[in-house]
């Protein structure tokens, strides 16, 4: 399947002409293995994988035994995989990189070689298990890649033509009519339910059957708790906790995360490392608490106060049925025919982090105490739901799935931080709209932001 990142992968050969390796990480399951097999088949004219899950002794000590000397090492990796290698027209990949640390050690004397192309692939890249003990190169050029996005989705139903209307629309600011967003509407709708798991699409595009998408959808969640699994006991237990419990946390009114939720005496300090582990393996994206909403987001986070997301919303649906949060037929339902409750509306919320996360913007939400007319804070919270950066001010975004598209606590932020904000955007259901200083986005318009 068609994914943005191939583009990418062609740049970095045309530009680095072997003076850097590239670092591919994302998440199991999103496919970094395919297209990086897809780009050496079209682009080289030999190629060898090397996947350090279940290789040979004998490849894993090359880069053990041999680094002293790479042009035997090489010549011993072109034996034992029975591929000849043409100076640079050759690519050589390290799959599942972070199983044999000392092949990503050997990248800086295989660059300097410079005879060949490397890429190495892998989840968990940065995790400190995986690089205690080696010299991380220098040499490397870093890429994330993140589920198929809702373009790719698109290709893959082989539609061309959907999202070029969509951003025609969003540079115009003209509504689409009735017709045109009803039937956009309902294909990012199917992209909530599946995600954008590359085998689940193809699942979904080969059979168009829910229930063999849906089965697609538990087995990588299954392979997300392995790996889980095979964290210390300590770690083990809470990473597993806290990963079940993101359904029933994005369910709450509020969303935010509370450790109390997960372990009654729990302190934030005891899970740093496990929600770490959650980010960096790409499972999940961290959105934190903003003091303020200017354009130095990152220095006014506050540590201790987020909410978790689902690195894909097709595996959230799947992860919230099997947390008993609602049944399959429920979600489904409810989603496709645009009828989500409160405590659904996470989906909505979970597919624009999602977006915006892939889109290469950190997430930012901003809770506050509106101040009364005597100057005192109100003891109820509000909070906007997402802040990006947009040029040298800021954006901010409600995310509405209900009939009711109020947003004064927007109203207050629009009106108390004028100089400091951009436009702003509540992204609904319904078409585009723009009423005063607020521009009301269908939802899907969230990939143009």
């Amino acid at each position: 399947m068609r994914r943005k990142i191939f583009d990418r992968l062609v740049q970095w050969k045309n530009e680095s002409r072997g003076a850097s390796a590239l670092l591919i990480e994302g998440a199991r399951r999103v496919g970094k293995s395919y297209i990086v097999e897809e780009f050496a088949k079209k682009e080289y004219d030999s190629y060898v994988l090397i996947n350090f899950s279940n290789t040979s002794s004998k490849i894993k000590n090359l880069f053990v035994n041999d680094l002293h000397d790479i042009p035997m090492l090489l010549q011993k990796l072109s034996n034992l995989t029975f591929t000849r290698f043409f100076e640079r027209r050759t690519l050589i990949i390290f799959d599942e990189v972070q199983k044999w640390p000392r092949a990503r050690e050997a990248i800086k004397f295989l660059v300097a070689d410079g005879r060949y192309d490397y890429i190495e692939t892998g989840s968990l890249i940065s995790i400190h298990e995986n690089v205690k003990d080696i010299v991380i190169p220098s040499e490397e050029e870093k890429v994330k890649m993140y589920p198929m996005d809702f373009e790719e989705f698109c290709w893959a139903l082989g539609d061309e033509v959907t999202i070029p209307t969509i951003r025609e629309h969003f540079e115009l600011k003209t509504p689409l009519g009735d017709d045109v967003h009803s039937s956009i509407l309902d294909t990012f709708r199917k992209y909530m339910v599946i995600g954008g798991m590359p085998q689940v699409v193809k699942e979904y595009i080969t059979t168009r059957d829910f229930s063999k998408v849906e089965r697609i959808k538990k087995q990588i969640i299954d392979l997300y708790k392995e790996d889980i699994g095979k964290r210390t006991r300590v770690n083990k237990r809470k990473t597993a906790a806290l990963f079940e419990s993101i359904p029933s946390e994005l369910s709450k009114h509020d969303k935010v995360f509370k450790i109390t939720d997960v372990d009654k005496n729990g302190k934030f300090a005891n899970y740093e490392d496990p929600i770490y582990w959650l980010e960096d393996s790409m499972i999940a994206n961290l959105c934190y608490n903003a003091s303020a909403p200017n354009v130095a987001l990152g220095l006014n986070k506050d540590l201790s106060t987020m909410k978790i997301y689902s690195g894909d919303t097709g595996l959230l649906v799947t992860l919230a049925i099997d947390m008993n949060v609602s049944t399959e037929h429920e979600i489904y339902i409810d989603i496709l025919q645009d009828r989500l409750h409160i405590n659904e509306g996470m989906f909505a919320e979970n597919v624009v982090a999602q977006i915006l996360r892939s889109r290469g913007h950190r997430l930012f939400f901003h809770a506050f105490y509106k101040e009364g007319g005597d100057g005192k804070s109100s003891k109820n919270r509000s909070e906007v739901d997402f802040m990006i950066r947009s040029g040298n001010r800021i954006s901010v975004i409600e995310v509405k799935t209900g009939r009711s598209t109020l947003h004064s606590s927007l109203d207050h932020l629009m009106d108390k931080y004028t100089k400091h904000l951009g436009q702003c955007y509540v992204l609904h259901t319904k078409d585009l709209r723009k009423e005063r200083d607020l521009l009301y986005l269908p939802i899907y318009m969230a990939i143009c932001l």
